[in-house]
């Protein structure tokens, strides 16, 4: 598996395909309102893939989904070619969605334990009008695309591994031609040893089909590996975002430091010599996140000024935001 750069192959061109701008989802609970989201803004052009990262429960799955309205945005705008999707109706989305899928983290729920793996892979191309007698011939080519045989289609998915299920998941989403995929943790739940597979094959996917995608994972390690830009997720806002290789080799912002810090590093020396930082303190409650910068009550490097700044996204160089007030 090699490693993408701004000048390798998943760079895209320079046209945006999404545009989200300050977008937010809050959830009402008992006892105040959750902004899981909390006025996110990014761009992913076509043709590249843009890795979202960061703690569970920052709120990264949750604007997936709500990129690709499974989830009703509470405020700002998401647009796909031009187009403004986060007001339409969900019979106006019917068409969008045929070119926005989403890939789920668990492939044991996301499959329908009652439905053969050809049911599954051929629901979307009902769904959206594909014809009739071509079905059968998709769902059987789309099976063996991403590494399983055609017999599979017959049978149900509980006969299958974890890695062979996040495949029908992926053939479930190429099904009707989709241009942009959420992958929300498509790895999380699988084996190490399967893990590479599955990251290559979407890899090989993208160069085969022309894909955009937004990868959700909290293994920085593999988002370097399929990313062309990085976006750094913490309590409902984007903190930092880069070129892959930028973010990697000059983090600016002190919570990817403490995310780099903490990948391993299989060379002994290297790993002794290298600082581990430690963040103190809990995550704060999206209940109740704290002023101004919301890392400034776990941040090693946080002055009282913190408490109280802007920490909207600031072009520190070309192509390289970073939302510390610090840096």
């Amino acid at each position: 598996m090699t490693e993408r750069t701004a000048a390798g192959r998943g760079t895209g061109s320079e046209t945006a395909l999404l545009e989200v701008r300050d977008l937010a989802k809050h959830f009402a609970v008992p006892g105040g309102t959750v902004r899981s989201v909390d006025g996110v803004s990014f761009d992913i052009r076509a043709g590249e893939t843009l890795g979202l990262v960061g703690e569970s429960g920052c709120g990264k799955t949750t604007t997936g989904r709500t990129i690709v309205r499974l989830y009703e945005p509470t405020g700002g705008s998401v647009r796909f070619m031009g187009q403004d999707i986060s007001r339409l109706s969900q019979h106006g989305m019917l068409p969008w969605r045929k070119r926005m899928q989403m890939i789920f983290q668990d492939p044991y729920a996301s499959l329908n334990p009652r439905m053969t793996v050809g049911d599954i892979v051929m629901e979307p191309m009902v769904i959206h009008g594909f014809p009739r007698d071509e079905r059968a011939d998709r769902v059987r080519h789309l099976l063996r695309m991403v590494g399983l045989n055609s017999e599979h289609a017959n049978r149900y998915p509980h006969e299958f591994s974890g890695g062979q299920r996040q495949r029908i998941g992926i053939a479930r989403a190429l099904a009707v031609e989709p241009e942009f995929i959420v992958c929300d943790e498509p790895i999380s739940a699988l084996d190490v040893s399967i893990q590479a597979q599955i990251v290559n094959m979407l890899e090989d996917l993208q160069d085969e089909l022309g894909l955009t995608y937004l990868f959700i994972a909290h293994d920085l390690s593999m988002v370097k590996h399929i990313s062309d830009r990085i976006a750094v997720m913490y309590l409902g806002n984007i903190v930092e975002l880069a070129e892959s290789g930028e973010l990697y080799n000059n983090p600016q912002h002190p919570y990817t430091r403490s995310l780099l810090s903490a990948i391993p590093i299989p060379d002994p020396d290297l790993s002794d010599a290298r600082r581990r930082i430690s963040l103190s303190g809990e995550i704060p409650s999206p209940l109740n996140p704290p002023s101004g910068c919301k890392f400034h009550t776990r941040c090693p490097d946080a002055r009282p000024e913190c408490a109280e700044a802007d920490t909207a996204l600031r072009e520190l160089r070309p192509g390289h935001l970073c939302g510390c007030p610090m840096a």
